[in-house]
């Protein structure tokens, strides 16, 4: 008899994982890796010096949250601007600043991103997300789900940089399993780096192809 697949909260937050990865180095953030072992806790929280969180529902509810030490909120954001070619002079130089508050929150949203469009494929189900909530603190605040869990999970990743910083993610949802019964083909995800580059591919083709029609065209004209 076939043994039935059986996927796990914690198979989920491996996912959950690898978005962070995938995220963070396609925003100039290569060489992020998470710990190989993970913690269960009894809460989730907020901690310092830079805190995110994002509530989900839908087939399963919970929520992610991601500390970031300062050094590590500095050199992730410091990465990612510097690769889209902003000027060093430009940046930030605080982990209070506004712009690093905006832009991690635009890599959490990313990253859960990335981990809802990962479920719909991985585990046909569809989950909704919230808008991420950045904040700077310098205490610990305990963050609680709006909704009934039936059985609460809670546990706890950390990642390490290139240069050696530290930030932590903590995942908190129901106890649940998915039940692979049939075998199912996962399709593959369009990159969107891949599309816009073709696009301007074929804009770039479509100019010089425009260019040698008129070189033509004023040859015959005689010019």
């Amino acid at each position: 008899m076939k043994k039935n697949k059986i996927i796990t909260t914690d198979d989920i937050l491996l996912t959950l994982c690898r978005s962070v990865e995938r995220v963070l180095a396609a925003a100039g953030n290569p060489g992020v890796t998470n710990s190989k072992m993970v913690q269960k806790i009894q809460k989730t929280c907020l901690r310092p010096d830079l805190g995110c969180f994002v509530l989900f529902d839908g087939g399963f509810s919970g929520l992610v949250i991601i500390n970031f030490t300062a050094p590590a909120a500095m050199e992730i954001y410091r990465r990612y601007l510097l690769s889209m070619g902003m000027p060093e002079s430009e940046l930030a130089a605080f982990h209070t600043s506004d712009e690093v508050g905006n832009v991690m929150g635009e890599l959490m949203n990313q990253i859960v991103g990335d981990f809802t469009g990962q479920v719909r494929l991985e585990l046909q189900t569809s989950i909704n997300q919230s808008q991420p909530k950045m904040m700077a603190i310098n205490k610990q605040v305990q963050i609680l789900i709006n909704t009934q869990l039936d059985q609460p999970q809670a546990r706890r990743v950390t990642f390490n940089t290139p240069d050696h910083n530290i930030f932590y993610m903590e995942l908190a949802m129901d106890k649940t399993e998915f039940i692979k019964l049939q075998d199912f083909e996962i399709p593959e995800q369009d990159n969107p780096d891949d599309i816009l580059a073709e696009a301007k591919n074929q804009q770039a083709n479509a100019q010089v192809a425009n260019s040698a029609v008129d070189d033509d065209f004023l040859s015959e004209l005689g010019f």
